[in-house]
């Protein structure tokens, strides 16, 4: 008999779970919002309002909101994951027919207190639907390729609902973040090298298809992939945000311009400065040693998410936590992609910085779930 099996093991109960949540993931994210605070105080000209103090008061909701989904134990979550998955299919269906439009986009539910975008909350609850799903699937049927159709279902179901609203951004997050469980799982490599070649092949349709009765993406969008290709080409125009993004992010230097002192942002040639092209005024204020050090506390996040999941012996808690590093990672990988001009321009918000409800309040949820995971791991 193992030393394992001679070991009793044990799981917190009652007040003292608040002793086992993974506080450093905690305090990192409150630093993180912080920094976002600081920055939508600087681009408001030195304002509360109108988005740093509603952004404050949603953070304190969030962290409220995660202490308490992180008390409930894990085996709740696993077995709400099918009907949380459902409901935000519905919610979805709910947007095609009475959803607000915004930007030439119909993707929000007006709830009065709060415009909930579903689309966010499927990448978590998709994430929870995935992981359940492979821990109970035995390992042995993983690679098998009904059991790989199944979970490739559920990732294009509320991928294509959400292409149609359009959010291209956000199809592209569900698309990878649902790949990344699947990969995790232990699914063999030959499916994603499948899917690759289906992307290249997509990709080479869907640029044929312009101009054409079969147009697969919108105007808008081809325009965002002109500008991507060459944003000089009309830089007064379609190449206006990418430009002014890169001279904001040049002109930062080393240490930055100071503390509201960015010329792009204050003078207002930096488009959407207070969400989806934030980071480029946190780098010239800050330079790029402010650039690489909320860089650095993102890092930070990921690697304590993936020490939580390696140290549990719980198959849908690790799974369920990479599910959320992952999906955390993409958020802002694909962000700071974007601003720089390495990929299009495709409405992906930084996540805790950029000023938004929905984005901030599904990402805390997602961290409730990681510190559920942890808390109730057996000890």
């Amino acid at each position: 008999m193992s030393y394992l099996e001679h070991t009793v093991k044990y799981t917190p109960t009652g007040p003292r779970k608040v002793l086992y949540l993974n506080w450093p993931i905690a305090l990192l994210l409150v630093s993180v919002a912080a920094i976002g605070f600081l920055m939508l105080y600087s681009v408001a000209g030195g304002s509360f309002l109108p988005w740093a103090e509603p952004q404050m008061k949603r953070f304190a909701i969030g962290f409220v909101l995660m202490l308490g989904i992180a008390m409930v134990p894990l085996y709740f979550w696993r077995n709400v994951a099918p009907l949380g998955y459902l409901c935000t299919i519905a919610l979805l269906a709910l947007v095609a027919v009475m959803g607000d439009t915004g930007m030439g986009a119909q993707r929000w539910l007006d709830l009065g207190f709060i415009r909930l975008q579903p689309s966010e909350l499927m990448k978590i609850t998709l994430v929870m639907l995935l992981a359940a799903y492979y821990d109970w699937l035995p390992l042995s049927k993983v690679s098998h390729p009904l059991w790989v159709a199944l979970p490739v279902a559920m990732i294009l179901l509320p991928t294509l609902m959400v292409l149609t609203q359009p959010d291209l951004g956000t199809a592209i997050l569900l698309l990878a973040g649902g790949g990344a469980i699947m990969f995790l799982a232990g699914v063999h490599w030959t499916y994603f090298a499948a899917v690759i070649a289906a992307g290249v092949g997509v990709v080479t349709a869907v640029l044929q298809s312009r101009g054409t009765e079969w147009q697969l993406l919108n105007d808008y969008q081809f325009r965002r992939i002109d500008t991507f290709l060459d944003p000089a080409a009309d830089p007064l125009g379609a190449g206006y945000h990418i430009t002014q993004s890169k001279i904001a992010l040049g002109s930062g230097g080393w240490a930055g311009r100071g503390f509201m002192q960015g010329t792009q942002s204050q003078l207002n040639f930096l488009p959407e400065k207070h969400t989806d092209f934030i980071f480029t005024t946190l780098a010239e204020e800050f330079g790029f040693v402010g650039a690489v050090s909320l860089l650095a506390l993102y890092a930070l996040i990921i690697f304590f998410c993936v020490v939580s999941a390696l140290s549990n012996p719980n198959r849908f808690a690790a799974l369920l936590t990479l599910g959320i590093a992952t999906t955390f990672f993409l958020y802002f990988a694909v962000n700071m992609a974007m601003v720089t001009g390495l990929i299009p321009v495709v409405g992906v918000p930084l996540p805790l910085v950029s000023y938004g409800g929905s984005a901030m309040l599904v990402l805390m949820v997602g961290f409730g779930l990681v510190q559920s995971a942890d808390v109730h791991k057996p000890r």
